[in-house]
């Protein structure tokens, strides 16, 4: 029995009605209310019944559980299924599968500063052949052929510092960015260089490819304003060149989880395409407020305003409602479209009723032509 014997027939009708709300943040004739993206992964597989190791080690069954939830809370017409380490075993790095976590790098495959030199970079061909390219290979090509409806070509690079840390280990890599800053920045551009043949691998086979790219472990708990600069907004910018110019994009999705308390005002550095989304997860410990995001970057993306995942594993569907209220009320009339979502990956246990909420402050706050 393939997965798709597991559903029941795709809900057309609800899709094409997403999908013209999906479009309302870049075309001129808005249609019904503001999106909701509350950025759902394995928590799709835990609602069907299934684990979050099922989630990520069977990605034709978790983009099936997403496709189908999506329609449960009217959410998004397009899926999306990944985890935060792409692009390591292109290194030789190995991912364990965890039965509570997305798969994750345990074994740094360098200790030294000296040995970063010695990491050869692939090349696009290489990477097309390498096991992260071929993993998405396999799953796009599974949904083209029995969810088509719902496929949208999407690159991850992600969180680029993080990844690249993961090859010496973070504590190494946090040290030598004061110790060895300049093999330190080395590494991370070598990583961005992987990161970015993959999304132009996926550009060449399957059209201009989406990008996802984001700032995590470069944020203000860690990190000096000037060294988020240093060390992710000067590489996001590097990587989404390399993608344009590879054939990527024109679709963005930047997503700067953590705290952004005082660093946020380095993203106005970033790329920007008329098809960017743009998120901050944290301004200190608080959901970085939408009315600031909206005055910072309102006239340059679609911005994603967020509430607090701490909530969307809390038994009070109001709190999460209420939160959800606020956001909606400052960002609906951002002048390049506001979409509703949370601060980081949906938990992966969250509350059905907290994921009604969200919803339920959209159509409540973000019908167009209401407010």
């Amino acid at each position: 029995m393939g997965y798709e014997e597991l559903f029941p027939p795709y809900d057309m009708e609800w899709h094409g009605k997403s999908a013209k709300r999906f479009a309302n943040s870049f075309v001129d004739n808005k249609f019904d209310r503001v999106d909701v993206d509350p950025v759902m992964l394995s928590n799709a597989a835990v609602q069907c019944g299934y684990t979050i190791r099922d989630f990520h080690e069977k990605p034709e069954l978790g983009i099936h559980c997403l496709a189908y939830i999506y329609q449960l809370y009217d959410l998004l017409p397009v899926t999306h299924w990944f985890y935060s380490t792409p692009w390591l075993r292109e290194l030789g790095m190995e991912l364990t599968q965890k039965d509570t976590l997305p798969p994750i790098a345990e074994t740094p495959i360098i200790s030294e500063p000296a040995e970063v030199e010695g990491i050869e970079v692939p090349d696009v061909d290489e990477v097309k052949k390498g096991p992260t390219y071929q993993q998405y290979v396999r799953l796009y090509d599974y949904v083209q052929k029995h969810i088509p409806q719902t496929f949208v070509p999407i690159s991850y690079g992600f969180d680029l510092v993080g990844e690249a840390s993961h090859i010496c280990g973070v504590e190494n890599f946090i040290m030598w960015t004061f110790t060895e800053p300049d093999l330190a920045q080395m590494l991370v551009r070598k990583f961005t260089d992987i990161s970015a043949n993959g999304a132009i691998c996926t550009a060449q086979d399957y059209g201009s490819a989406m990008v996802v790219l984001g700032s995590v472990l470069a944020n203000n708990d860690i990190f000096s304003d000037e060294a988020v600069r240093d060390y992710s907004v000067n590489n996001m910018r590097y990587y989404m060149d390399k993608v344009f110019r590879g054939g990527g994009g024109p679709q963005i999705f930047y997503h700067c989880c953590g705290n952004h308390e005082t660093s946020y005002k380095e993203f106005h550095n970033l790329v920007w395409s008329p098809f960017t989304v743009f998120h901050i997860g944290y301004k200190g410990k608080d959901v970085f407020p939408t009315e600031l995001l909206k005055k910072e970057f309102g006239n340059r993306a679609t911005i994603m305003g967020s509430v607090d995942t701490k909530l969307m594993i809390n038994p009070n569907p109001k709190a999460v409602y209420d939160q959800a209220v606020t956001s909606v009320k400052a960002g609906r009339d951002s002048p390049r479209g506001y979409i509703l979502g949370t601060a980081c990956e949906c938990p992966m246990y969250t509350l059905p009723g907290n994921l009604l909420a969200l919803t339920q402050a959209a159509r409540d706050h973000g019908t167009f032509g209401t407010w």
